[in-house]
């Protein structure tokens, strides 16, 4: 345990950031889950405890840890941001009636291509947003 916290130190150290107990505590908090959380969410699992952190608190940790590339906000419903530690190229699942979301490896989708774009556009990246029925809910 003791290992896993240095090496959050370590990481947010390496990216310049002064580690705050608020940021140590939200980066934490995402790394270790896969959900794509809500500030909401954040906010409720790092209270449930020791109530020490506010809305505008998590906000301003999940700002500063974005602008350094350790998070991502992950927009998979209109108005509504989520967010994600894993800041690799991956995809994501929509379950459409239970809202559960989870990941889609980079290379399952093999046959998309920013070269079909029609002249004059120059497409940089994308992301695959695949919705449906996950396994619980599709039974």
């Amino acid at each position: 345990m003791q290992e896993q916290a240095n090496a959050i130190v370590q990481t947010l150290k390496s990216k310049g950031l002064r580690v705050t107990p608020q940021r140590f505590a939200v980066y934490a908090n995402l790394l270790y889950r896969t959900d794509h959380p809500t500030v909401e969410q954040i906010l409720t699992d790092l209270n449930k405890d020791f109530p020490v952190s506010s809305q505008a608190t998590i906000y301003s940790s999940l700002q500063a840890l974005r602008e350094v590339g350790l998070v991502r906000e992950v927009l998979l419903q209109e108005g509504v941001s989520r967010y994600d530690a894993n800041v690799q190229p991956h995809h994501h699942f929509c379950c459409h009636k239970c809202g559960a979301i989870e990941d889609i490896a980079w290379d399952t989708f093999n046959f998309i291509g920013l070269k079909s774009l029609r002249p004059g556009l120059r497409g940089e990246t994308y992301e695959v947003t695949v919705q449906g029925l996950c396994d619980a809910c599709g039974e």
